[in-house]
């Protein structure tokens, strides 16, 4: 079974952009029901995965285990976007900062560019930068679609783009929303890690591994 993992700091911690209000109700009910609904079913069928980022590759194309699929992505993506943040940012550095001056000019361009394309995207989904053989990309994904398991692409941050995320504290503002959080909330640090991996030099983030299902037996059976 895939467990909720804890957030990274204090539910106040990413005040006055993100309430505790909000991380309350996004982390502990809106990401546990996540997990909830994948463990359920996976225990239906009797499927143990050895990672979420397996079982999302297996199962991005197939129509019939759409529902598997989304709440499979919306798990890996909203732990992506715990670590994602951090109250404690730091600006770009070393070959983070190379990079987002190679791709976008300079880092408010980058900010220019990412609250666009997060402002502008029509429905609930998720903004990323990431990085590809050929440098850094701004990407969205609709919904449940992630960009975990995705070959060629290492996401670096994401932001969450779906009502639940900002409406208590920003109400229908999305821009403003992406606006503060992109100056207050990036975890640059983590970004840079994650750049490091796409380019060999250490693991890229994964979802913790699944544990047993409480009866002390490992599941056989795979997707």
């Amino acid at each position: 079974m895939f467990q909720l993992p804890d957030l990274p700091y204090d539910h106040a911690a990413l005040e006055p952009v993100i309430s505790r209000a909000t991380m309350h109700l996004h982390h502990d009910k809106h990401h546990k029901a996540y997990v909830d609904t994948l463990n359920g079913l996976l225990a239906k069928d009797g499927w143990s995965p050895p990672s979420l980022e397996a079982l999302i590759g297996q199962v991005r194309d197939e129509a019939a285990h759409r529902k598997l699929f989304n709440n499979a992505g919306q798990a890996w993506n909203h732990a992506f976007f715990w670590e994602a943040m951090t109250p404690r940012g730091q600006p770009p550095q070393a070959a983070l900062a190379q990079a987002i001056t190679e791709a976008f000019g300079d880092l408010a361009s980058l900010k220019t560019q990412f609250v666009e394309a997060g402002a502008t995207h029509f429905g609930s989904g998720w903004v990323w930068l990431a990085a590809k053989a050929d440098g850094l990309v701004i990407d969205t994904t609709h919904d449940g679609e992630t960009l975990a398991a995705r070959e060629g692409v290492t996401p670096l941050l994401v932001c969450d783009l779906w009502e639940h995320a900002y409406y208590l504290d920003h109400q229908n503002n999305r821009k403003g929303f992406l606006e503060a959080w992109f100056d207050a909330l990036p975890n640059w640090s983590f970004a840079s890690a994650q750049l490091a991996a796409a380019q060999g030099s250490g693991p890229a983030w994964r979802y913790p591994e699944p544990q047993d299902d409480g009866t002390g037996e490992k599941r056989e059976r795979s997707v």
